[in-house]
């Protein structure tokens, strides 16, 4: 069973969700704010957590901060904040995807049925002579979901393991933005390529030598992004 904590002060919409997420089998807890929540999420280890950016003792890019300090569990943000540079922030915090109040129920548990997919194991299609990338500066194990840098572990969020996995299992091709936004954040995204520009970014800082002339994540300005191994 699927475990979600879900992060807001708003009784109203915490009752909604508690219900709707019950009803589909899904198990779940509450927190009313960013302390409590990042207790539960330490105690429970949820699958996905679902949180508000307006909570009474701390913003909530400070818990996404909190949560991915040691965990890379989905976070999903729900939030009445509407501008393109707080949804940025979120996102470059560590955040998987972003959904702006009054929302569509149908929605939200679509986007966090995809947040839940996208950090699953991936499956035994991987064969062994691909399951094993290697470059100058790093190495990805696609069957263990794990990425080596100068000898320890990278960590990434689902998102950002997702991005890499496709652009990976592309290697030497271009994958349109479109694509990448498709399958990364599910059928119903193609225009927002702010999303792709945080993420790529993000990669490039966690394992370009030289961020800023990407040697592996290579851009192609108005079409999409290629990964090369030399």
């Amino acid at each position: 069973m699927t475990r979600v904590l879900v992060v807001d002060d708003e009784p109203q919409i915490v009752r909604a969700l508690v219900l709707n997420l019950k009803a589909r089998q899904y198990e779940v807890d509450a927190a009313a704010d960013g302390a409590t929540a990042l207790q539960l999420a330490a105690a429970l280890h949820p699958d996905v957590v679902v949180l508000d950016l307006g909570l009474p003792d701390m913003d909530g890019v400070e818990v996404i901060k909190g949560l991915r300090g040691w965990t890379r569990v989905p976070i999903l943000v729900l939030s009445a904040r509407h501008t393109s540079d707080e949804k940025v922030e979120a996102l470059d915090a560590g955040a998987d995807d972003y959904v702006t109040k009054p929302f569509g129920m149908d929605e939200l548990l679509a986007r966090l049925r995809a947040s839940v997919r996208r950090s699953e194991p991936v499956g035994q299609d991987v064969t062994e002579d691909l399951a094993i990338v290697e470059t100058a500066g790093f190495t990805v194990d696609l069957a263990a979901k794990k990425v080596h840098r100068a000898g320890r572990d990278v960590r990434l969020t689902p998102t950002e393991w997702h991005l890499l996995e496709v652009l990976v299992r592309n290697g030497g091709r271009l994958v349109g933005q479109k694509q990448l936004l498709q399958e990364v954040w599910g059928p119903s995204y193609g225009t927002e390529t702010n999303y792709l520009r945080v993420y790529m970014a993000q990669l490039r800082r966690k394992l370009e030598t030289d961020p800023s002339h990407p040697r592996h994540f290579v851009t192609e300005p108005g079409m999409g992004y290629r990964f090369e191994r030399g």
